[in-house]
């Protein structure tokens, strides 16, 4: 965005010094930084880190296993990324974008586990089959438009579909046991699928960088960033466990703080985010452990919408591994708390609510009735509404056999539109998508945004270096395209470096 940042507040001169100084400030200790981190110390090793992390260790909120689904988000099962227009089109490019961010996340990933920067991968991610499961004539109508379309793709070539209720059946029999035998269904799937543990691997990370590469703090809540004369960044952190204030100073800082970022970015007074507004919208799982249930579902089947839901409540049948352990997750359903993090302030909401922010706020309220009426009805589901949703899915589910689980907070970024005539844009909700907000100085950046996030971090991370440091893009190629060998070229055009890196990947993380 080109927008002038001469109004970013500066700092009045204080006669006390920063205690702690450092090159490069990451504040929170989630999937994000970490990545950036790690990226970093291979870039500029000799360069300092301090990492600000509010709760005692790194990647217990939105990126800890239990608050999210852990699906590498591929485009090989989410039938969001792939639209039909009005006139029924259905466009690849967005589901063959996500697939591309993904190889790359792969990659990266397959070389910090040679260079010991993971460890096994058994301790954080697990192939798994990724499948899509429609019902109705429409909608398998729909599906087997979309595999004509995907499958041309070289990154797609290896979909498979079936409206044969028998062969569902074989890929995943909790979706067609008790199911009438008259009802219309179609699957695809995928076999080279994964399901990650993205809270194990934050923490790796986090482990690998803390002492020689990285200083972490943690239960140290980053409260309030101001730049001063020379163009470093003072900031403030509180003790949460004493009240102790910490200041600090460095010279890039990047906001990875989940649903905090968007107010730390509006305390820094950056015009880039001048009528931003969040709103926080919860999740819950029903999760069973029941041997039965989990060994019968080895799988990741998402589905589409149902009437009248926005396409954040996309229903999926999930199989987890977490610390060694499979579960099976459905959901999600939404809920609400004024909080923007699991472990938030219940005034988040309204503290970061500014003059500029209110109004685009209103017009999505007034705009988007659907997902208002979507949060309600949600809110107040009864335990019997959250179970036939599940019947949906699984006709032969017991209902005792499976619990609820509440998960992480999700902050939806409202945005102002395009002023018209001097006035300011009605706000527009930014569902999908992750939002990259950089200083004009390129000396901030910070994240807003979930989906599909923690998949695509390096992929975010990338472009984060890019849009930070445009200097250094050529010093850094040649290191880049050793941790990410396609680093800068599109796989789909290249089926032969697909399939030697999609090999390559396959056996470093042990994915079978």
């Amino acid at each position: 965005m080109d927008v002038d940042d001469s109004n970013i507040r500066s700092m009045s001169p204080s006669s006390s010094t920063p205690t702690e100084q450092f090159d490069v400030i990451l504040v929170g200790a989630g999937i994000m930084s970490m990545t950036l981190g790690a990226v970093l110390s291979e870039l500029e090793p000799h360069w300092s880190i301090g990492v600000f992390e509010s709760l005692d260790r790194a990647g217990r909120e939105s990126s800890d296993a239990w608050n999210n689904a852990g699906t590498g988000h591929a485009a090989l099962c989410e039938l969001n990324y792939t639209p039909q227009d009005a006139s029924g089109r259905i466009s690849p490019a967005k589901a063959i974008g996500i697939n591309e961010q993904f190889q790359v996340s792969r990659q990266l990933w397959s070389h910090w586990v040679e260079e010991g920067v993971l460890g096994a991968p058994r301790t954080f991610i697990t192939g798994l089959p990724h499948m899509s499961f429609v019902r109705g004539d429409a909608h398998v109508d729909y599906l087997r438009r979309r595999y004509e379309n995907l499958a041309r793709q070289p990154v797609f070539s290896a979909m498979r579909h079936t409206e044969d209720p028998c062969t569902i059946d074989r890929w995943a029999p909790l979706l067609m046991r008790g199911r009438a035998s008259d009802e219309t269904v179609a699957a695809t799937r995928v076999e080279d699928g994964t399901d990650v543990d993205f809270g194990a691997m934050t923490r790796q990370l986090a482990a690998h960088l803390d002492g020689a590469r990285a200083s972490f703090r943690h239960r140290r809540r980053v409260t309030a960033m101001e730049q001063d004369s020379s163009g470093c960044w003072s900031l403030r952190a509180v003790n949460t466990a004493t009240g102790e204030q910490t200041p600090m100073s460095a010279k890039y800082v990047f906001v990875g703080a989940g649903g905090g970022t968007l107010k730390l970015l509006q305390s820094a007074g950056l015009p880039q985010v001048r009528g931003y507004a969040g709103f926080p919208v919860g999740g819950q799982f029903l999760r069973t452990t029941d041997p039965e249930t989990v060994q019968e579902h080895h799988a990741k089947v998402y589905g589409l919408p149902r009437p009248g839901a926005p396409p954040m409540s996309v229903p999926h049948l999930d199989t987890r591994v977490v610390d060694g352990e499979r579960a099976v997750l459905f959901g999600p359903y939404a809920s609400f708390s004024p909080r923007f993090l699991a472990q938030g302030r219940r005034t988040d909401l309204i503290a970061s609510l500014r003059r500029d922010n209110i109004l685009p706020l209103l017009h999505v309220a007034q705009d988007r009735r659907d997902l208002v009426r979507f949060l309600v009805k949600e809110v107040a589901a009864s335990r019997r509404s959250r179970a036939d949703q599940l019947f949906d899915y699984v006709p032969a589910a017991d209902p005792e056999r499976w619990e609820l689980l509440t998960a992480g907070q999700r902050v939806q970024v409202i945005k102002p539109g395009p002023a018209v005539d001097g006035k300011p844009g009605r706000g527009q909700v930014k569902l999908f998508g992750t939002e990259l907000v950089v200083s004009r100085d390129r000396t901030v950046a910070g994240l807003l945004g979930a989906s599909p996030g923690a998949s695509t971090a390096p992929e975010i991370v990338l472009r984060t270096l890019s849009e930070v440091f445009p200097e250094k893009r050529a010093a850094w190629e040649p290191r880049l395209v050793e941790m990410i060998p396609s680093y800068g070229r599109a796989l789909n055009e290249d089926p032969r470096l697909l399939e030697e890196l999609a090999e390559a990947t396959s056996r470093r993380l042990d994915l079978g």
